[in-house]
């Protein structure tokens, strides 16, 4: 018995895991932040402002693998192992997909941010919000299950918004014929962005399927 307790004592408890998405999430906050200030940036600034999202998205990394490690240590979860760890890994590709917005931009030449690009960023923020308002809600998922797909709800609606502003830009793109170098990094910029709301997106269905199993 003593040494039973002894190595429950030595195991992370079941809370922890949410508290690391509690953390996963605002990082996402501050990385969607950071990113719209790169994009806001004049050239002597940029530098700076992008130095500010790579230090939030090592911080993220390294909040994803403490959060690996711990599940491996952790004999009860709140909720399925291999939903945890999808958790973990689509909270941390989030910041992942943002934090390369700023070196594509720069591999292409492209200095100026145009207003689609900036309107996707923009859908990233909210739905990172969302995202920072949700995750504590799993702590009680049976008592908040009609709050938490509520806002799952919102934050597929936000990417369904992307994703027509990516069409939008797609057919405006194609439509100006410029150069090809220039085609090609604005197009990816438009991908990448509306990557960042399709992987936030993810998250929420995520979290909705582990909802509508316990609920």
């Amino acid at each position: 018995m003593l040494l039973l307790r002894a190595i429950r004592s030595m195991m992370p408890k079941e809370e922890r895991v949410i508290e690391q998405f509690i953390e996963q999430a605002r990082h996402i906050v501050d990385a969607a932040a950071a990113l719209e200030a790169v994009m806001q940036a004049g050239p002597d600034e940029r530098a700076d402002r992008t130095a500010a999202l790579k230090r939030i998205e090592k911080d993220a990394d390294r909040v994803a693998k403490d959060a690996g490690r711990g599940l491996h240590r952790t004999f009860i979860t709140p909720f399925d192992r291999s939903e945890i760890q999808a958790l973990i890994n689509a909270l941390d590709d989030c910041i992942d997909l943002m934090d390369e917005v700023p070196r594509l931009a720069a591999l292409y030449g492209i200095e100026t941010f145009d207003d689609r690009m900036m309107r996707m960023a923009a859908i990233g923020r909210r739905q990172a919000a969302l995202l920072s308002e949700v995750m504590p809600l799993l702590t009680r998922i049976t008592v908040n299950a009609d709050r938490i797909l509520h806002i799952c709800g919102q934050i597929s609606d936000l990417e369904d918004e992307a994703d027509e502003i990516l069409r939008d830009a797609m057919k405006s793109l194609i439509a100006e014929r410029p150069e090809m170098i220039d085609f090609l990094g604005r197009r990816e910029l438009y991908e990448l962005l509306e990557a960042v709301t399709d992987r936030c997106d993810d998250v929420g269905d995520l979290i909705e399927g582990i909802t509508l199993d316990q609920a």
